[in-house]
């Protein structure tokens, strides 16, 4: 059978969204991923990306599915013609890195954040993860999937193993990333909780965090998936926080989303720190002087005249990566670039305490976490107090779940279709509340969903989730409070729209 991943996105369900393709694992059967590492792999050897010998790497998270996944991957791989390094259960940054030493691809098998009853694969070219043009060009990729490898519901005929065994070294490279980075017993006298949940590197960090002097206590194991989403931290995730530091006196609680790319971290007081705070944080520890982030991140960036230049775009790694690699081209030497979830991407080599960092243009939570810990050690201070030596200007997101895609894009036409004064004007109709505590609207950016600054400087920004049936919306305000409270207010004004 003959097949586009075009067609295939359409007829399974599972599409590209800002980090791979994603979808429902009941969908995700053996042969959608199977046709999508083969749409990979012909798109890599269609633009002179793959040789005979090369080796292409593959890793996942833990999710339930995830073995599964990574063996319709590891076959679609062999039956190609190539070897496969099993990289085994490891973080998304660490298989990316091992790529871009080993000049080979890379397939990471994971769904991030988002529930367990949905994963993904992520696809690593050469010069690291595939950027939207690749992903068109896979798309448009003719698959031919053998009639006889298949049963009727799409699942191998014949069940067998194509993973060979595990290679440790990626995971060790990771690890010595970050060792050689920071001076020995860097983290001495620091007593660091690790939320390990379900994430891919909760032994990972316990590791890191011990090798570099830190006293450590594991918290909150489960061998359940638990959705970690930095941007949207749960409830029952702010308190137990609370409840951690207080029980055991801890100067910070670390933790990342699924597969790592994405990082948690809280100050002595149980505070999770919010993404685009610690990112700030992190490229002024390396010394950054050109900074790309999204248009949601917190606008402390600037304020905070830190960086020579801020550069922002549409939501999305892939669009953080392509603007690093214009200053790049630039011959611009102190390149990176954070997402408002935390997940911190180094675009150029950067020296720091006696070591020569090598570029790691993919999201990654580690580096975030340890040099959060280390500039705070290096200053004498606590995390809290590190954090208020910035601009204090506050976010906060929330999402309605079940939200589908289709009503999300109506939703927000409504408010662009028009000219600047009427959509200004519907805006204030639907908004009425928003209208009263914060002003009329003053300008509104809709290079990615809607962002709206009012009067008093307040920002909403209302944006439908790319790879999800969700409707995010963040806020900004000069307070917590406050920002809480416009984002439930605008929260209330979309579902009431929306009846």
């Amino acid at each position: 059978m003959n097949t586009t991943i075009k067609e295939l996105m359409q007829t399974s369900q599972v599409k590209f969204g800002t980090s791979g393709a994603r979808g429902l694992v009941k969908n995700m059967t053996d042969q959608v991923c199977y046709a999508y590492t083969l749409g990979f792999i012909q798109y890599l050897k269609a633009t002179q990306q793959l040789k005979p010998s090369s080796v292409i790497a593959l890793a996942g998270d833990l999710r339930k599915s995830t073995p599964t996944i990574l063996n319709a991957c590891a076959k679609a791989i062999t039956d190609s013609g190539f070897a496969v390094v099993n990289a085994g259960l490891i973080p998304t940054p660490a298989v990316a890195l091992y790529g871009l030493a080993h000049n080979c691809p890379a397939v990471m098998v994971t769904g991030s954040h988002i529930p367990d009853d949905r994963n993904g694969i992520k696809f690593y070219k050469l010069s690291g993860e595939i950027l939207k043009e690749d992903e068109m060009m896979i798309k448009e990729q003719v698959i031919n999937l053998p009639s006889d490898l298949f049963n009727s519901e799409g699942q191998f005929a014949v069940q067998e193993t194509s993973l060979p065994e595990v290679d440790p070294v990626a995971g060790q490279e990771y690890l010595r990333r970050y060792l050689e980075l920071f001076p020995d017993n860097a983290l001495a006298g620091k007593k660091i909780g690790v939320y390990q949940h379900s994430g891919v590197a909760r032994d990972i960090i316990p590791e890191l965090l011990q090798k570099l002097g830190a006293e450590v206590v594991k918290l909150g194991f489960s061998e359940q998936f638990i959705p970690v989403d930095t941007e949207a931290v749960r409830e029952e995730d702010v308190e137990l926080a609370r409840q951690w530091v207080s029980e055991h006196q801890l100067d910070a609680i670390v933790s990342t989303d699924g597969d790592a790319d994405r990082p948690l971290i809280s100050d002595e007081k149980g505070q999770w720190f919010r993404g685009d705070i610690v990112g700030i944080l992190c490229a002024q520890y390396l010394h950054i002087d050109h900074i790309v982030t999204p248009v949601s991140s917190n606008t402390c960036v600037e304020k905070s005249a830190l960086f020579v230049d801020v550069k922002r775009t549409r939501i999305g790694s892939p669009y953080v990566i392509e603007a690093m690699t214009h200053y790049v081209e630039d011959h611009y030497a102190a390149v990176a670039g954070y997402e408002a979830n935390g997940g911190f991407l180094l675009a150029t080599p950067v020296r720091k305490n006696d070591c020569l960092l090598s570029p790691l243009p993919t999201r990654d939570a580690i580096i975030v976490l340890l040099t959060l810990i280390h500039s705070a050690v290096e200053q004498n201070l606590s995390l809290s107090q590190l954090s208020e030596q910035l601009p204090q200007r506050f976010t906060f997101s929330d999402r309605i779940k079940n939200f589908a895609m289709e009503k999300s894009q109506q939703l927000i036409s409504k408010y662009t279709a028009g000219s600047d004064d009427e959509n200004k004007s519907a805006l204030e109709m639907d908004f009425p509340q928003l209208r009263q505590t914060l002003g009329s609207v003053k300008t509104m950016n809709a290079l990615d969903g809607l962002r709206i600054t009012f009067e008093n400087d307040d920002i909403i920004h209302f944006r439908p989730s790319g790879n999800a049936p969700e409707f995010r919306c963040y806020s900004e305000s000069s307070s917590t409070e406050n920002a809480i409270a416009i984002n439930n207010e605008a929260m209330q004004g979309i579902l009431h729209s929306t009846d």
